[in-house]
């Protein structure tokens, strides 16, 4: 019966899980690509937005590169964000010349977008490297890296495969590098260092003056314009006029200086991404000047409860899935053979899958971003443990005990329900209990397609390479794993039998 209870109490905090937000007839959401500037320009546009009182606002940060947020729009998980009109035309349309805005909104208009509000600043793409090896080799422009074949080449994962990012870079300027993937925030480190030469920079980057880089001209204009504007769907002006109106009057009021700016303070004065931008919508907000915040305060910051609740979520409804799946499979491997062979290689081979493969799968499959994909990888991967923990607690009950069950006149549903699964019930209670702590950890993944959770925080520590805001993801992750281990031992004392668990010490 406690089990039973047990069972139908997790069932009921799911159920009301999915009532924590409840819809708004008028809504906006916003969303973000993973990098510092555009964290800062998704708060702007939320903010203001917020300030039309017209409808709900919800900003989904660092929801993934350009190809993922991109399709966000189109499928209308998110409305609005800020995007780059280059990036529009090459990466987004395949343009193979620069285009004008006319054009770029008669190609959009097929999917149901649209782009305009030109904020005032052009963020193109560049190489950089250190000034100092740069003027010790006489390097100024690409074209002159082509001498130099045995300088470490690191650029970021999608500049790597953008249409209009490396492979055709290197082809227009014959270049002989084979480069290598590394992250954009950890990038400037390791050329600091001196174990790469060359990366890519975004032209509004803060760090380019504070690392001492020289940014190398783009002498054969490979690069098209890339000026930031807002990339929405069509139906938003009309939807939704006075966020229109707020937004639309963002128009050409951030010049290159003041992002620039933005960027430092939060790369190199240790801002939040929400700080800047309010100081932004309000500027009596940057009055306070407020200092930098400390590891604790990063830990309990205004996002806590937001991202602990969708944390938990992510956790406890994957986890509630892979049991009422995981049970019934393992019962079933245990009583046959065949299905042994079958179903325990399969759930195993799930667990072979790398994390980010199996999420673009997803969401594919699922045609759509967020939690849904979030969820069902997490089932997916809790299903080991749960499952081989009952075929193996099953198989082994006592036959003995099962004959003589069915001698008394027990059915085969009653002898697993009285004998089977309270015999049992330790060793599938451990299953469960490796795979919530997993889980935990795994769920960190979510935040990459824009589920949220402790991951968005390490998501944005990565940004903007700040071991600070990565340990505020990090440890509440860590504590979050030690109390569900914690609970699960309490647990176990409250639902297996006590003379099951004196057995089993017994036996160790």
């Amino acid at each position: 019966m406690r089990l039973h209870s047990a069972w139908q109490l997790l069932g009921g905090l799911t159920v009301m899980a999915g009532l924590v937000f409840p819809a708004s007839a008028a809504e906006l959401a916003v969303g973000s690509k993973r990098f510092t500037e555009s964290y800062i320009l998704g708060e702007i546009i939320a903010r203001t937005a917020r300030t039309a009182g017209e409808a709900e606002v919800t900003f989904k940060p660092g929801l993934g590169n350009t190809a993922v947020v991109y399709a966000a729009l189109k499928k209308g998980a998110i409305d609005v964000y800020a995007e780059y009109s280059g990036t529009i035309a090459f990466e987004l349309l395949g343009g193979k010349s620069a285009v004008t805005l006319d054009a770029i909104n008669h190609a959009l208009a097929a999917d149901g977008l649209a782009a305009s509000v030109p904020l005032g600043f052009s963020n193109t793409y560049a190489l950089a490297m250190s000034d100092a090896i740069a003027r010790q080799r006489g390097i100024a422009a690409i074209s002159d890296l082509a001498r130099h074949a045995d300088l470490v080449v690191a650029l970021s994962q999608e500049f790597l495969n953008r249409k209009d990012g490396w492979p055709a870079l290197k082809q227009a300027y014959a270049l002989p590098f084979v480069a290598q993937g590394l992250d954009h925030g950890l990038a400037y480190e390791a050329l600091k260092a001196g174990r790469i030469h060359v990366m890519d920079v975004y032209t509004t980057d803060a760090k380019i003056n504070r690392y001492g880089l020289q940014v190398l001209a783009d002498d054969r204009n490979f690069f098209p314009p890339y000026s930031a504007l807002l990339l929405y769907r069509a139906d938003l002006p009309q939807r939704l006029p006075k966020t229109w109106a707020a937004l639309a009057a963002l128009g050409d009021k951030i010049p290159p200086a003041r992002m620039i700016a933005m960027n430092a303070a939060v790369e190199l004065d240790g801002k939040s991404f929400a700080q800047v931008a309010e100081e932004f919508v309000t500027p009596s907000a940057a009055a306070g000047n407020q200092p930098r915040r400390g590891l604790f305060t990063r830990f309990i910051g205004d996002d806590f409860l937001r991202v602990t609740g969708q944390h938990l979520l992510l956790v406890f409804v994957s986890l509630t899935a892979s049991c009422a799946v995981g049970i019934p499979l393992g019962i079933w491997a245990a009583r046959s053979t065949t299905a042994h062979r079958v179903i325990l290689p399969m759930v195993g081979v799930l667990q072979t899958i790398p994390s980010l493969a199996l999420l673009a799968f997803l969401i594919t499959l699922l045609d759509r971003i967020g939690t849904l994909p979030a969820l069902v990888a997490l089932f997916l991967y809790g299903l080991l443990p749960i499952v081989r923990n009952t075929s193996t607690g099953i198989a082994e009950v006592a036959r003995g005990l099962k004959q003589a069950a069915a001698a008394l006149g027990l059915r085969r549903g009653e002898i697993l329900r009285l004998i089977e699964l309270p015999v049992a019930s330790r060793t599938i209670l451990a299953g469960v209990r490796t795979s919530a702590v997993i889980n935990v950890g795994t769920a960190t993944i979510a935040a990459f397609i824009g589920a949220g959770g402790y991951g968005e925080r390490i998501v944005a520590g990565l940004a903007v390479n700040d071991n600070g805001l990565l340990l505020a993801g990090a440890v509440p992750a860590a504590l979050l794993a030690l109390l569900v281990e914690g609970g699960f031992g309490i647990a176990e004392r409250w639902l297996v039998p006590r003379g099951l668990r004196e057995a089993a010490s017994a036996r160790r």
